[in-house]
């Protein structure tokens, strides 16, 4: 089993992306494996750790369909559905209240 090489943060040779960076170019990992990591230094919780991939091996990203576009409103919308009062909120309801706004701190919406 062979180890990955480990770059320094901004260091590493052309031609190698983070997961997400080929987005930006319209392209996708594809399934390929991590040839690569980079490392980030930081002073309290030791490195930042990110893994690279290589670009001419990605895939141009796969376009959205209706169908798609479908599901991710109907995910978005049920992220703003309040679970206590069954209203939408207008906002994605937070996970650390697991509510909206008002039915979380009925005492300061009171008017």
């Amino acid at each position: 089993m062979s180890t990955l090489p480990v770059y320094r943060w901004r260091l590493a040779p052309a031609g190698l992306a983070t997961f997400r960076q080929p987005r930006a170019m319209n392209l996708r990992p594809g399934g390929q494996p991590v040839v690569a990591q980079l490392e980030r230094p930081r002073r309290k919780r030791g490195p930042l750790v990110a893994f690279l991939y290589r670009v001419d091996l990605a895939r141009p990203l796969r376009p959205m369909t209706p169908g798609r576009w479908a599901a991710l409103e109907r995910a978005n919308a049920a992220r703003r559905l309040c679970p206590e009062c069954g209203r939408d909120a207008g906002y994605r309801i937070p996970s650390s209240l697991g509510m909206c706004t008002p039915c979380a701190y009925p005492e300061t919406s009171a008017a």
